[in-house]
């Protein structure tokens, strides 16, 4: 499938702008479209989704081998080889693990996907040092990956320049760097993504959203030279690699329905996670928390993801029914995965954004409250320090956290530890059939803990039709 990445120099330069902008674009001429994000970022796939009506993945060379990276992105390809995969970068395009280490950088994903890449950088305040920004990156090669070379850059999009000044820019860009200018954005006063304590608003909150990006493609559509980003994107890549489904190796049984918590409060999932529930078996149900009066029936998990139930803290609370049906269906047994704002709703209390105290479902002791600063922020690997619902003593599994809100009952079934330095936390609660915590992890970087998780969810619905309920 052709493939085209937006990177950027640094974060704030406009990388979701263009790409949700582009995909709009290539949507109008119906270009068959997948997209997706480096990184662990959960709310830049929700802006493509809503763009295009269809999941965006994420693709992270820290959670996936190069192997596995390639598999998941063919998988979210099929079907539509014809088209164009689009790749919204990560931060600055050599930022990696640490702020040290171009591992996991959008430079390492673009590198194992053979993928072309035009960085958006931005220009307000610049002219003729942009060649210099540029030129860096251009000839840059990251110590410790001799088998990537240089930074595969194909070409530029300026952002934020005035239609006076770029014909003079392009041109002496063009001519110092031998690279092309795709075009610019002008500055647009008709864009309104605001941002809170984890990044983006979500889509679905800002009212005008569709109005705002159809006018961005109209803008893009005189700004960008959209023939110079559809010929680099012709470079192609590697070609599909024929692996076996690690989640099928197991024990593969009866199918199960998974309860998946999905609305405002509840939104963050990596689309390889739900994949991978699937591919071992589970039957998704989606479910609300804030709307619905109580579980679906004929559940035999739950996974309850992060998201931001801080700010519906009064909604889940006056939904009593549904607190009481998770607390139920959690301490007769029935298995649950929560992560991050999952957790926070199992625990007694949550503290809103302004201060006012929440009752939750309870299945922990403890409450929660905002921080003064970011908890535990980046990349992480999980390491059991006890036999786990899910996870054997000393079994590990990659995630992340990035959270404001904390308590002080985390957790310590679990290590945690950074990929690079030294600092290492621990976290995890837990109960029979029930582990929780800020983490939110990667199943696919640990296969055994999804099939573990399915046997547990088919032993609890084979336990509870013998009951008869």
């Amino acid at each position: 499938m052709k493939r085209l990445m937006i990177a950027a120099p640094k974060s704030g330069s406009g990388k979701t702008i263009v790409t949700c902008g582009l995909l709009e674009l290539f949507k109008r001429r119906n270009i068959p479209l997948a997209s997706f994000k480096c990184g662990p970022d959960y709310i830049d796939p929700l802006f493509h989704k809503r763009v295009l009506g269809l999941d965006s993945q994420n693709l992270d060379s820290f959670f996936e081998s190069p192997q596995g990276l390639r598999k998941t992105f063919f998988a979210a390809c099929k079907g539509k080889e014809e088209g164009l995969a689009m790749i919204e970068g990560v931060m600055g395009y050599f930022d990696g693990l640490g702020g040290t280490t171009a591992r996991a950088s959008a430079w390492e994903v673009a590198s194992i996907l053979e993928c072309p890449v035009f960085l958006t950088v931005d220009a307000r305040g610049s002219s003729l040092s942009l060649a210099a920004l540029a030129k860096g990156f251009l000839e840059y090669e990251p110590s410790g990956f001799p088998e990537r070379g240089k930074g595969r850059i194909a070409g530029l999009i300026l952002n934020r320049v005035s239609p006076m000044i770029y014909p003079r820019l392009k041109e002496t860009l063009e001519k110092e760097l031998k690279i092309p200018v795709a075009g610019y954005l002008p500055p647009l006063d008709f864009l309104h993504l605001e941002n809170r304590h984890l990044g983006l608003v979500l889509p679905e909150e800002i009212e005008d959203f569709r109005e705002q990006i159809d006018r961005l493609a109209d803008v893009l559509e005189e700004t960008l030279d959209v023939e110079v980003l559809l010929s680099a994107a012709e470079a192609g890549g590697p070609e599909e690699e024929k692996t076996e489904n690690s989640f099928l190796k197991g024990k593969q049984g009866e199918p199960f329905c998974l309860g998946v918590a999905r609305d405002e409060a509840f939104c963050f999932y990596y689309r390889e996670n739900i994949r991978a529930m699937e591919a071992a078996g589970a039957v998704i149900k989606e479910f609300s928390p804030i709307h619905d009066s109580c579980l679906p029936e004929g559940l035999d998990g739950l996974l309850l993801g992060g998201g931001y139930p801080e700010l519906y803290a009064g909604q889940l609370e006056q939904n009593r029914s549904m607190r009481e049906c998770i607390q139920k269906a959690a301490l007769e047994g029935m298995p649950v995965l929560a992560e991050c704002g999952g957790f926070l709703y199992l625990l007694e209390t949550l503290e809103d954004p302004d201060g006012h105290c929440h009752e939750m479902a309870g299945v922990f002791s403890g409450g929660s409250q905002k921080g003064v600063r970011k908890g535990n922020f980046g990349y992480l690997t999980l390491t059991a320090r006890e036999k786990l619902p899910f996870l054997p003593k000393g079994g590990s599994i990659r995630g992340h956290e990035f959270h404001y809100w904390q308590t002080d009952c985390p957790g310590e079934g679990a290590l945690a530890q950074k990929p690079e330095g030294k600092k290492q936390w621990l976290c995890m609660r837990h109960r029979p059939n029930i582990l929780a915590g800020f983490p939110h992890l990667y199943y696919p970087s640990c296969p055994e803990f999804v099939q573990n998780f399915g046997e547990k969810c088919r032993e609890y619905g084979a336990k509870k039709r013998r009951k008869g309920q």
